[in-house]
């Protein structure tokens, strides 16, 4: 596989990140036991992830963590360093994919106002048959952009959770007070063009 880290820090020195027009405090944690559900039960439905997994908004690790204790070779990033080690430090919609060559699979839960840029971007750096993975809100499915795009770019499956999940502002895990948030994994297999299948969690 391609030295694609390498690759992203020589591009990331040509990468502007505009700090005062992105919000800071824009960060929700997921809690890890959302992904841990999501994991075990793909795993039940023999969905294979590949070995390799780029967190691009990684925020304090909370999914590096869980991805590292499934065993993945986890790659991490975000537009702003909020002490997780080993983060990459850079804006991810100003990547040149033309300069980034990654072999993998990307997994996120974005920032919400971004998240169909986040899902183009994703889609647009990974080869045919990889994935691009997205913790999102339900209400993703709706919207008439977004009915555009998966006109072309349809979700190969959608992972519902029966239970609300709750997410954490700034990470900050002791503020836990329940959630009314209808969330769901997003699946998308570059080059799929079938049926979005709707499964449970």
């Amino acid at each position: 596989m391609p030295d694609w880290r390498n690759s992203m820090r020589a591009n990331i020195l040509n990468t502007t990140v505009d700090y005062e027009n992105r919000e800071e405090r824009d960060f929700y944690a997921t809690d890890p036991n959302s992904l841990r559900r999501f994991l075990d039960r793909i795993k039940e439905d023999n969905i294979e992830l590949s070995d390799t997994i780029w967190e691009n908004a990684c925020g304090i690790g909370t999914l590096v963590d869980v991805l590292k204790e499934y065993k993945y070779k986890v790659v991490y990033s975000d537009i702003i360093d909020r002490g997780y080690p080993g983060t990459i430090t850079q804006d991810f919609l100003e990547i040149d994919k033309l300069n980034i060559l990654f072999d993998g699979d990307i997994l996120t839960n974005p920032p919400f106002k971004y998240a169909l840029d986040f899902i183009k971007k994703s889609l647009s750096v990974i080869p045919d048959g990889k994935h691009v993975i997205m913790f999102l809100k339900l209400t993703f499915l709706e919207g008439k952009e977004r009915r555009e795009f998966y006109k072309e770019n349809p979700p190969k499956y959608v992972y519902v959770f029966s239970d609300r999940q709750e997410c954490f502002i700034n990470g900050d895990f002791s503020a836990r007070k329940g959630s009314t948030v209808a969330y769901c994994w997003y699946i998308w297999e570059k080059g799929y063009k079938g049926e979005t299948i709707i499964r449970w969690l």
